[in-house]
């Protein structure tokens, strides 16, 4: 099914019109089938209804698994922990997961286990935390004014999207650096799709999450943009293809296949002139189900920002799925930032075994051969420092109990 076909059926499903084709269209359970090269090799990938979800839905849609002779079912989940359970449970194989996640695991933050491990990482950039049109004296980026907007609210309740997951820290990395004490507010986890309604009940008067769910809240004129993620961190690793641990190890070759043709769509993706078409494909309700328009602009990389605060544009920074092979390469320095970060925003008392989890849970190797064999290079910046921008703090991976004590 092309494109055009999948998203008219789509639309007439969704008013209950039942069409032969669709429920594989959508990515549909099923066993094996046979084209191509001959018997396809099924995979069930989850995923959640985010704009950065488009490395594996392009990657159906544009036909490279099917031409790697795979069969996979692209499995809409509703939360990260459903994602987390279904991975543990071999429900699904893979998916599209924050890069956190399987330190959150393996820190016993989020849950308890190191089954999961990080195949290749899906984008980069793209995350924002939207504030409530009350809170719109924070402006943009500025975190003085942040800290007394947030105290001028009293103990404000912030919403992200899993302990110890991308979203969770840069919501409270960005709170330690507005000098707001974490005991001075309430986090709780919420679903990404629900953050809007949340905000729109006042439930909560801030989040972090990924688009199209700010642009959302501008839209609705009920938030406002006061921090992308690029301004915080600057290519930042934020979703991964995380597989369990029994997928990787029993079926490497078909794991291979599927890390090169989603290699292919991220490629793809950051063609600017591919990012219209796949804001249209991910709109439809199989798969992000918001407007087109709100994913597109942030795609393309233009921000309304809301509250006054007029657009801001990230050509290059925006959300970012390929750049030359930058983006894919899982890096363990990364790992060990999330580590760091857990002892120092309070979920950890002590230094975790950093270089063994993180080790573990990286599948290097792996990407290195599935990088040689599609003719893309491995940067050479797997365990080198970097730079913070929000604070400007320097990340040495080789002396992580620097930042882990730093204040």
């Amino acid at each position: 099914m092309d494109r055009r076909s999948f998203i008219r059926a789509a639309g007439l499903a969704s008013l209950g019109v039942a069409l032969p084709g669709l429920a594989s269209a959508c990515g549909s359970q099923g066993s094996e089938a046979s084209g191509g090269g001959g018997t396809k090799r099924k995979v069930n990938l989850g995923f959640i209804a985010l704009t950065d979800c488009a490395p594996v839905v392009m990657a159906q849609e544009l036909g490279y698994y099917d031409e790697h002779d795979l069969d996979v079912s692209v499995v809409k989940q509703a939360s990260w922990p459903a994602t987390r359970d279904a991975l543990l449970a071999g429900q699904i194989d893979g998916a599209h997961c924050l890069f956190g996640l399987p330190f959150s695991l393996a820190a016993g933050i989020g849950g308890q286990s190191r089954d999961l491990q990080i195949a290749m990482m899906l984008n980069q950039n793209g995350q924002a935390i939207t504030l409530a049109s009350s809170l719109a004296s924070a402006g943009y980026a500025d975190l003085e004014a942040a800290h007394d907007a947030l105290a001028s609210a009293g103990t404000p309740a912030l919403g992200m999207t899993f302990p110890g997951g991308t979203h969770d820290m840069w919501l409270r990395y960005w709170l330690r650096a507005t000098g707001t004490a974490l005991d001075d507010v309430k986090i709780d986890p919420i679903p990404p799709p629900q953050m809007v309604q949340n905000m729109a009940t006042d439930t909560v008067s801030g989040y972090c999450v990924g688009e199209p769910w700010n642009a959302v809240a501008v839209q609705q004129g009920i938030g406002f943009t006061h921090l992308a993620t690029q301004d915080l961190w600057e290519h930042h690793p934020e979703k991964a293809l995380v597989v369990n641990r029994r997928f990787a190890s029993t079926r490497p070759d078909v794991l291979k296949d599927l890390m090169a043709a989603t290699l292919q769509a991220a490629r793809w993706l950051d063609d600017p002139a591919n990012r219209s078409e796949a804001a249209d494909t991910l709109g439809v309700e199989a798969y992000v189900n918001a407007p087109a328009e709100e994913i597109r602009g942030r795609l393309t990389g233009t921000y309304d920002l809301g509250a006054d605060l007029g657009e801001r544009t990230f050509e290059g920074k925006q959300m970012r799925f390929f750049r030359d092979g930058q983006v894919p390469f899982p890096r363990r320095a990364h790992g060990h930032w999330f580590l760091a970060q857990y002892q120092r925003l309070g979920y950890l008392d002590e230094a975790p075994p950093y270089a063994e989890i993180v080790d573990d849970l990286i599948l290097t190797d792996l990407y290195a051969d599935v990088a040689a064999a599609e003719g893309v290079d491995v940067p050479d910046d797997d365990m080198s420092p970097f730079e913070v921008r929000l604070d400007e703090v320097t990340f040495d991976p080789a002396d992580p109990d620097e930042e882990a004590q730093r204040p």
